[in-house]
Order: C-alpha cells, then structure tokens, then sequence
C-alpha cells in the first residue's frame, strides 16, 4: 500500500504521508502543505478535514456502524448502563465490577451543588432558556472547585477521576434544578438512588409525593443518556476539543460545550421533530400528505437524514423499539408514534428517500421517549448535555494528555477589501 500521496499544483508535485486509522480509514497528512507550497487547504464546514486522531469513538457512515473503544453500540444497548459506558467512553476499557461499583458511589456523593449556588438560579428570568442556565451554571461549578479549574494542565490533570464524576453527577442535578425553577417548583434534593431513578425524583418528586417509577421510565432513560454518550467530532465535541487545546479547564470546556450543542442543527434537533409530528397530527393528516409534500420540496422533513451517516443511524433502530416498549407501558396511545412510524416505512420503501439516503436518525425516536416520560420539549436538548458529557470529558483528556498538543488555530481565506488609505470623518 502506498504511504505516500501527492498533489500536483501547477507543475510541482508535493509528497505528503498517509495516515491510516485502525478500521482502515486513510487521510493525507497536510500538515506541512502551506510551508511547502505556498497554499492551504479550502474545507467549509470540515466535512473531508481530520482534525485530530481520537481514540474514543468509531463511525462508519456508509455501512451504520457506531462503535465505543471498540465495542458495538448495539452490544452496549443490550448489556451496559449509561454509567459503565461513561467509564469505558473516558477511560478506554471496560470497568471491572469493583472500579464500577466505585465510580458509582463517586457520582452519588456529588449529587448535591453547592449551597451557594442556589441562588444562582434567582439571577435567571424564568422565561430563560434551560440551555443558557445550563452552560452558565456549569462555569460557575468551577469557581467551587478552584483545585480542579485552575487552567494548569497539570494541576487538573492530578484532580481528573474527582472531577469527571462530579461533573457526570451534578450536571443532571442542575438540570433537574433548572426545570424546578422554571416551573416555580421548590428545589428536590437528591436521594440514595440510582443515576436516572435520581434524576427523575430531583425532577417530578414533592414533599408530599414521592415520584415512583413504575413503567420503566429510569431504564428508557438510561438508554437515551447512553446513546447520546459520545459521537466521534461533531459540533459540540470539536468544540470542547478547540477549548481544551488553548488550556482551558474542564469546567469551561464542557459549558462550552453546552453552548455549541444549542444550536437548532445539533442539539435541538429533536425538539423539531417533535413539532413536526405534532403539526402533521394537528392538520388531521397520517404523514401520508406530509411524505408527498416533502418529496415536492414543500415541506422539511425532520429527523431524517445525517451529516455522517449514509445509512440508517444505528442508535434510530434501538431508540425506535424503545419507544414502543415505554409507550405500551405506560398504557399510553400516542398519535405521533403512529405517524412516525409511518415517516419510518416511507424511508425505507420510497425511493425517493433511498436514493437521497435519508434514512431516520437519533433525533427521529429520542423526543418520542422523552415526551412519554414527561420532560418538557423545552428541556430535550439539555436531556442530550447529560448524555454527552462523558464524550466531552473523554475528548478533553485527549488533549490534556497529549504533550505535543497545540492551540487549534484554522486558516481562512480572505475575502474583504484590499488595502484601503484611512479618511478623516469630514471626508467620508
């Protein structure tokens, strides 16, 4: 195999390494192409630029394959917790049942914040977007833990195990808090429970009922956090990465984080999908007019379709029969799943849809589950910051532990004015 490729620029020819990653993926090592000819690559929105090598996560768009240090998302949804793949996502390997046991008690110790940070919350209007308090708070949560935020490498490198399951602890206490502020509910303190069984009684528990969950809500909710644990260089994780490499702490980098994930086009993808089957069912329809109305270019169809993969989203398929199995027990008879269902089998049987590959992706099924458990659309993207976070704290150890890491610094290229002479205000 050849490790060497060339580009030809005019009449010189430059010899560049090829990179090969472990699943066989290869990339022309560019690095030195500006020092050599002059030019630089043009990649708008980096869909064919490798920014880093990554030992985390694997993605095989064309074929739908997810893969964590190796192990098959579908063997993790089937066997693993949210908080085991947590471990295996920062740490590479799967833990060992006394190293599990320990990150538990870890996380359940820091479930409380800092008293002082109540009133943080009193600082926000309540018409303040969770995704806002959220990146907000988490910044703050540093400034509690000056050992762990201190901007040197080495320093919060010695704290790292503390801080990623304090951070893997609190974000979903912040989160609950965030929704008990905005519904002028008092605060839920945290209980000697399980991660999402804590989750859900800091968000629906009262003094004088205790929230039981009865129809499996805890493990529909553990499978969503865990599909949403990492996914190799998207927008939020590229983020955290281009923070992390100027030194920043992890507290900042992953309120960072939180901030990239807002975006409409990443995070609050499912809170779209959502209102288009809820704008389908309104307008007394099945999805059959909105299929058509789609393939006409008359209507978008969310859900559908994704930046990576050119096949049907592997964690689709296990969130879609997860949606079924919470639905059915709760009893409860959702329209909008029927019509999803639909939109489903019209991806996979229209041509239209097969030849555009626009197959249902995370997004599809995952605000179907969140809705059934009873979190408000509003919450859905700060519901993926918790899932993500253990792919934020595995990405910015990469770069913390690399010490030939450099600040990320992209190129542009320049398309304003040439050199312009200054003229006095009076002679404009």
């Amino acid at each position: 195999m050849e490790n060497t490729g060339t580009i030809r620029l005019g009449n010189e020819n430059f010899e560049f390494p090829i990179i090969v990653g472990t699943e066989g993926e290869k990339a022309l090592d560019t690095r030195t192409l500006r020092a050599k000819s002059g030019c630089i690559t043009f990649d708008e929105g980096y869909g064919n630029t490798g920014s880093c090598m990554s030992d985390i996560t694997f993605i095989d768009g064309e074929n739908g394959i997810l893969r964590h240090r190796g192990y098959p998302i579908e063997q993790l949804a089937e066997n693993s917790s949210f908080l085991e793949t947590a471990m295996l996502v920062i740490y590479g390997e799967l833990p060992s049942e006394e190293n599990l046991r320990a990150f538990r008690q870890q996380v359940r110790k820091n479930s409380s914040i800092h008293t002082g940070m109540h009133s943080h919350f009193d600082g926000f209007p309540s018409g303040a977007h969770p995704m806002a308090i959220l990146s907000s708070m988490l910044n703050s949560l540093g400034a509690y833990y000056p050992e762990m935020s201190s901007n040197d490498r080495e320093q919060d490198l010695a704290h790292f195990d503390e801080t990623a399951a304090l951070l893997i602890s609190k974000v979903r206490t912040i989160a609950a808090m965030t929704y008990r502020m905005k519904m002028g509910l008092p605060f839920v303190y945290p209980a000697d429970k399980r991660y999402t069984g804590n989750f859900l009684h800091m968000m629906f528990s009262e003094p004088y009922n205790e929230y039981v969950d009865d129809h499996g809500a805890g493990k529909a909710l553990d499978l969503f956090l865990m599909l949403h644990a990492d996914h190799e260089q998207n927008c939020s994780t590229s983020t955290v990465r281009m923070v992390a490499s100027g030194g920043a702490n992890l507290f900042a980098s992953v309120s960072a984080g939180v901030c990239a994930l807002w975006g409409p086009s990443h995070g609050g993808a499912n809170m779209a999908v959502i209102k288009m089957l809820e704008e389908i069912h309104a307008a007394g329809d099945d999805g059959s007019r909105f299929i058509e109305a789609a393939k006409k270019g008359e209507a978008k169809l969310m859900g559908f379709g994704h930046r990576v993969y050119k096949n049907y989203d592997p964690r689709a398929k296990i969130l879609g029969k997860s949606a079924e199995s919470i639905l059915e027990s709760i009893g409860m008879e959702d329209p909008l799943l029927d019509i999803a269902r639909r939109l489903e089998q019209a991806a996979l049987e229209d041509d239209y849809f097969i030849s555009r590959k626009l197959y249902p992706n995370v997004d599809f099924y995952s605000g179907l589950i969140l809705k059934a458990i009873g979190i408000p659309v509003e919450m859905f993207t700060v519901m993926f910051a918790i899932g993500r976070m253990p792919g934020w704290i595995a990405n910015w150890k990469e770069i913390a532990e690399n010490p030939k890491s450099r600040i990320h610094r992209p190129r542009q290229i320049y398309t304003g004015s040439t050199k312009r002479d200054y003229l006095a205000l009076d002679q404009r």
